[in-house]
């Protein structure tokens, strides 16, 4: 069994809502969603993710995206680590940058681009955050050149999407109104009067996850807004619903791929 090779680095931006990391990484990403909008470049070596429009994959070069909310995976092409930088940025923030230039709701239309200038500006606002002293005045600039040019190229209003079924539509609003509390198969399938197995196989079918790893993403992401706000991990660990810090500490690395000390350490 070969050793599983990862390393992340967390950075702060110097400006509100703007999170930048770079990753080395053999690991495979379990199917999550992020708050934020994210955009980066892979580096070297190549990545495939499972997206809202199919499976795509991405290599050296290549920009990568995702949409607030989007369900996504990711694992290596090659048996070696793949590596990229990502920005994510907080949706009310992109929609203040972007409101006087293009439409409120707008979305990034596609997961994987070949676009060598778009790429090129990445770099360079990426070197610009990971700077020993970031100037903020510079990072915001060139975020703004960055955001116009991918939003102009591909953004998109968003599509008229299926809903799932009411029966999954139901269990979900619970896992996400208290993602913190203790849930169960047969409380999540009594909502609707159906059966575990029928609850079982058409959450799975809407979300492309299982309600107990429905459960831990939103978890994790709640943990992730309790450490923004100040939080120290073993806090944001109970609230969250986690058993302890250790378990909340390898649930938050296998979704983000960055552990909550170091996360946390980069607000600062």
């Amino acid at each position: 069994m070969t050793e599983e090779r990862h390393r992340a680095y967390q950075y702060c931006s110097g400006l509100p809502g703007l999170e930048a990391v770079a990753i080395s990484s053999d690991r495979t990403f379990p199917r999550h969603a992020h708050d934020q909008c994210g955009v980066g470049v892979v580096l070297d070596g190549g990545h495939r993710s499972w997206s809202g429009v199919g499976a795509v994959e991405a290599f050296a070069g290549d920009v990568i995206t995702v949409n607030p909310g989007e369900i996504h995976d990711g694992l290596p092409i090659q048996a070696r680590p793949r590596s990229w930088q990502m920005l994510y940025l907080d949706p009310v923030r992109l929609a203040d940058l972007l409101h006087e230039e293009l439409p409120r709701e707008v979305e990034i239309a596609r997961p994987a681009l070949r676009d060598p200038v778009l790429a090129g500006r990445l770099t360079r606002l990426f070197s610009e955050i990971a700077a020993a002293r970031p100037d903020a005045f510079a990072v915001e600039e060139e975020m703004v050149r960055t955001l116009m040019h991918l939003f102009a190229r591909y953004g998109s209003r968003p599509a008229p999407r299926p809903g799932p079924p009411p029966f999954v539509a139901r269990a979900l609003q619970r896992l996400e109104d208290a993602p913190g509390e203790a849930a169960t198969l047969a409380e999540l399938a009594g909502l609707s009067r159906v059966s575990r197995f029928q609850l079982l196989r058409g959450f799975a079918r809407a979300t492309g996850a299982t309600p107990h790893a429905y459960l831990i993403q939103q978890r994790v992401r709640l943990a992730r807004r309790l450490l923004a706000a100040g939080r120290r991990p073993a806090e944001a660990a109970a609230e969250a619903g986690f058993a302890d810090q250790s378990h909340m500490s390898r649930a938050f690395m296998r979704q983000f791929g960055v552990t909550p000390a170091r996360y946390r350490a980069s607000l600062a």
